[in-house]
């Protein structure tokens, strides 16, 4: 199944989802957790457009998809990945967003969740002229106690380049992500004098957005949605 519907480059497809309306709209990139683009991820774009943005979701899987319950697969697939060329493809996501605004600057953010929450915030960090704005949605891995356990290099570390505002948003009883991460984040930001805002919410797990998952907490993540979406759309206008 192909779940692209664009072309960003002539080696990176994605799938993008337009507002109705002669815009221009605010473009977002949207990061997958890591599964791939599934229709979960297909369903985020299609929400962001109906909120007024142009949201596309870059396919740095190429063509890969996982079900929720292949969990086996989903570390190598981790494993597989380089940060610097997933950051080179969010660049390129960003041209092609940017090629479809007027004005002298583009009004550009970005948005994952999971494997794509630390993305987004990682990409705050090396993208720091290009982007208004970015969200963080339960991104493992940012500031780990020791090691990162797929060998990746934290993005805690490249915070002091960060210049968009950060929303982070956790469930509490996410077991993946402590308090104790929650809290090296805030530090670190705070320190550094950062823009940001960490939402807690209870009654929420890992996950707690997606609907095709056995995480999903409906009432908690329409309440996520409407905060995620108004600070999206403070920092775009």
């Amino acid at each position: 199944m192909n779940n692209s519907n664009v072309t960003l480059d002539p080696g990176l497809t994605g799938h993008a989802e337009i507002p109705q309306g002669s815009g221009p709209f605010p473009g977002l990139v949207v990061l997958m957790e890591a599964y791939g683009i599934t229709a979960h991820i297909r369903g985020v774009c299609a929400r962001l457009a109906r909120a007024g943005f142009a949201a596309v979701a870059p396919d740095i899987f190429h063509g890969d998809v996982f079900g929720y319950t292949d969990m086996d697969k989903v570390p190598p697939k981790i494993r597989s990945l380089d940060d610097d060329t997933v950051m080179a493809e969010i660049g390129t996501t960003l041209d092609w967003l940017a090629a479809r605004q007027s004005g002298p600057q583009a009004r550009l953010g970005i948005i994952g969740f999971c494997m794509g929450g630390r993305l987004a915030f990682l990409a705050n960090c090396r993208h720091p002229d290009r982007l208004k704005v970015a969200v963080s949605f339960y991104g493992g891995g940012i500031a780990p106690e020791g090691a990162d356990r797929f060998g990746r290099t934290p993005p805690i570390g490249a915070a002091a380049q960060m210049q968009a505002p950060l929303f982070l948003g956790y469930g509490a009883d996410d077991h993946g992500i402590s308090p104790d991460e929650h809290a090296r984040i805030a530090q670190t930001l705070s320190a550094a004098k950062k823009r940001f805002t960490l939402a807690l919410y209870p009654g929420a797990g890992h996950g707690f957005l997606c609907e095709e998952r056995v995480s999903f907490a409906p009432a908690v993540a329409e309440h996520a949605w409407r905060e995620s979406i108004a600070f999206l759309q403070a920092h775009t206008r």
